[in-house]
């Protein structure tokens, strides 16, 4: 797996796969990588190279005690094109890789042709329950606790699916999965979403019981120029795990649009 080293010094892998028109798929919260693994043989196979990194803190990538903020997010996602050598590309984020999506946009400029967020956590974050904080802060290595987070956040994830999220879930160390936590719930860049030049940018809704299309609407179409809002109804949080072959169509249709 390849890998490179951010200006802090941290070592960061990610994968290249297939040929064709480079994407870059960031994931959220909780996860690795991997949690795009169900959709990769349709993507390539559609003309699509994917880049696919492990944020710091998950599998290969270093994991270090502290730092796991949005703007360190979005600044290895910059480092990373730059070490793979992009210099127009297409950016796919999910969930909290929405919000680092976002983010990296606004340093990128135009070098992003289009931006396809999947269930995205907006800018602004979203604040959870008092009763939830608790259990998703202190989630990481209790099996029990993230089954019970991904029963809430999904509508058709059958065990197939849950256990290939929580084999992921499995190499995100402690400390990140608290620290971004906090991260992804506070946001705090909502100001800055006038600055992305993007030519186009898909925001894409599914069933989520924790991002409705309406929050999604008004909170990530609306201040992003050019953004404009899909539908994909039935799965909640992961719709790439939950409904992947609809879910794969539809990202190769935005994707290539």
């Amino acid at each position: 797996m390849p890998s490179y080293t951010n200006p802090g010094g941290l070592n960061l892998s990610y994968r290249v796969l297939g040929e064709g028109q480079p994407v870059v798929l960031v994931h959220g919260w909780m996860v690795g990588g991997a949690v795009f693994d169900p959709i990769v043989d349709a993507l390539t196979s559609a003309g699509l190279q994917l880049i696919i990194p492990d944020q710091r803190g998950v599998a290969e990538s270093a994991q270090p005690p502290t730092g796991y903020t949005l703007a360190n997010y979005a600044s290895d996602l910059v480092g990373l094109v730059e070490a793979a050598g992009l210099r127009n590309f297409k950016l796919l984020g999910h969930s909290m890789g929405g919000q680092i999506a976002q983010l990296a946009a606004i340093e990128l400029g135009e070098r992003v042709e289009t931006m396809v967020l999947l269930c995205s956590v907006p800018a602004a974050g979203v604040p959870l329950p008092d009763e939830l904080v608790k259990l998703f802060r202190t989630s990481a290595g209790k099996v029990e606790a993230q089954t019970a987070i991904l029963n809430m956040a999904c509508k058709q994830l059958d065990d197939a699916g849950l256990q290939k999220i929580l084999a992921t879930a499995a190499t995100v160390m402690p400390n990140c999965i608290a620290e971004s936590f906090d991260a992804w719930t506070s946001g705090g860049f909502a100001d800055r979403l006038g600055e992305i030049k993007c030519k186009k940018t898909w925001v894409v809704g599914t069933d989520d019981p924790f991002l409705s299309p309406e929050v999604l609407r008004s909170m990530v179409v609306e201040p992003i120029a050019n953004a404009e809002f899909v539908h994909l109804p039935g799965p909640g949080h992961y719709p790439q795990i939950e409904a992947t072959e609809a879910t794969a169509a539809k990202l190769i249709e935005l994707l290539r649009a």
